[in-house]
């Protein structure tokens, strides 16, 4: 990511602050994250308030001074450049703002230090890689710089006037604020209507959020740069839903979209090949098998991993994909819970879907898109239940035989769920599904 939004301060100004209090939340690309104090003090002002958005990497959002210091009497640094910006990483491997990092206040440098050492080298005008770390990792503790500071002798550097912008010719002047009062707060993004030429209010304009605005360049980069290949075919799944109706007779409520998920992995297993990531330059063959399951919620789409899905029966990944969409819809994913995988899995089913086929999330090169299921007749008019799939494949990465392997292979152990055993092992059947 390369900028956020201020979704909320749990704290306000005044307030004292202790290792593991959640200072704000920050809203990624993904998902909202809180972001975590490391060391004590007292929260002495809110630079950025709720709802801001567009906060690059490394801008000041507030300060915060020492347990027990004057927290009304403090002055904002002056910024001496725009902050360092990072370049965008894929989504699959997207990083994102650490709960615990220094990231999200303060400017970035090459040290790792929490807020008590960035007011003081702030304050001071130290150079913080002049200054002996003896934290661990290399962190540099508060300890050190006050000690650099006796032993230098330093001074409060004295404040920088901060400039007021210059008013361009046609704008409005700016109303005269009085001393002590506050800006007026960030406009809401609530749904505003918009007048029409002919001045009536006829549509209304709502304005992505900073995950919207992602998925919609991802989307776009995905179908401009990626040369989509697809192969669809049908599943007979009477023999999976069989076995489920028995299941459930014994109290182990699965769904179709678990079996799914482990038959993927079973086919990732036994064509390797489709469990790849492309960077552009070179294919990574993946050891692992983390399986990416879409997930909508109220500000987008995202894809929780169901990490090392090969070695989990059934009734566990149903556990994990519950856990997982729940959290996802709450926005409390952890980052390297949505970050990474190796293979996307969209299921639209639920939502009387008969087929349709999905947009590649790279780096990964494949995501198989899971219809719903239909009742046909067979050749002797007996009831057949089959269900429609349809993979996505990077042509530069998976040619149409690797892609047809695959899906002929997911068609074989969707039917034949006795097929679904970690390496072939002669496991019962039963015990796949057992915690």
């Amino acid at each position: 990511m390369q900028e956020g939004t201020i979704v909320k301060w749990h704290k306000k100004e005044g307030d004292i602050l202790a290792p593991g209090d959640i200072l704000c939340e920050i809203q990624t690309d993904k998902a909202v994250l809180g972001f975590e104090i490391e060391e004590e003090g007292t929260l002495a002002k809110i630079l950025k308030p709720d709802n801001t958005t567009n906060i690059k990497i490394g801008t000041l959002i507030a300060l915060i001074v020492e347990p027990g210091s004057d927290w009304k009497n403090v002055s904002v640094p002056v910024e001496e450049g725009p902050p360092p910006t990072q370049a965008p990483i894929p989504s699959a491997g997207t990083a994102t703002p650490s709960s615990t990092g220094a990231s999200a206040v303060g400017r970035q440098h090459s040290v790792s230090y929490g807020p008590a050492v960035r007011a003081l080298v702030s304050v001071y005008k130290i150079n913080p890689t002049e200054v002996p770390a003896t934290g661990p990792h290399g962190r540099l503790l508060k300890g050190d710089v006050l000690k650099f500071i006796g032993e230098r002798r330093l001074r409060p550097a004295p404040v920088d006037a901060v400039p007021l912008p210059a008013a361009a010719a046609t704008s409005p002047r700016p109303p005269q604020m009085a001393p002590g009062v506050l800006p007026p707060p960030v406009a809401d993004r609530s749904p505003r209507p918009s007048a029409a030429a002919a001045g009536s209010a006829s549509y209304t304009d709502i304005e992505l959020t900073t995950m919207r605005s992602v998925i919609a360049k991802r989307l776009t980069l995905s179908k401009t740069t990626i040369p989509h290949s697809y192969n669809s075919i049908d599943c007979n799944i009477g023999k999976l839903l069989q076995l489920r109706k028995e299941l459930m007779a014994d109290g182990v409520k699965v769904g179709v979209n678990d079996f799914v998920v482990r038959a993927a992995a079973v086919s990732l297993q036994k064509v390797p090949e489709v469990n790849a990531v492309y960077s552009g330059e070179t294919v990574r063959l993946l050891s692992n098998i983390d399986i990416s399951v879409a997930v909508a919620t109220d500000n987008g789409l995202i894809t929780p991993i169901v990490k090392d899905a090969l070695w989990l029966g059934v009734e566990e990944i149903s556990v994990c994909v519950k856990d997982l969409a729940g959290r996802a819809r709450a926005g409390k994913l952890k980052p390297e819970e949505f970050q990474g995988g190796s293979f996307t899995i969209s299921n639209l089913g639920m939502f009387g879907i008969s087929s349709f086929s999905a947009v590649i999330n790279p780096p990964q090169t494949c995501i198989l898109a899971v219809g719903g299921s239909r009742m046909i007749l067979d050749a002797e008019c007996r009831p057949q239940t089959m269900l429609s799939v349809t993979l996505s494949s990077d042509a530069r990465v998976v040619d149409d035989m690797t892609s047809a392997k695959f899906v002929h292979c997911f068609q074989e152990v969707m039917e034949n769920p006795e097929l679904m055993l970690s390496h072939g092992r002669p496991v019962d059947i039963r015990k796949l599904f057992s915690k």
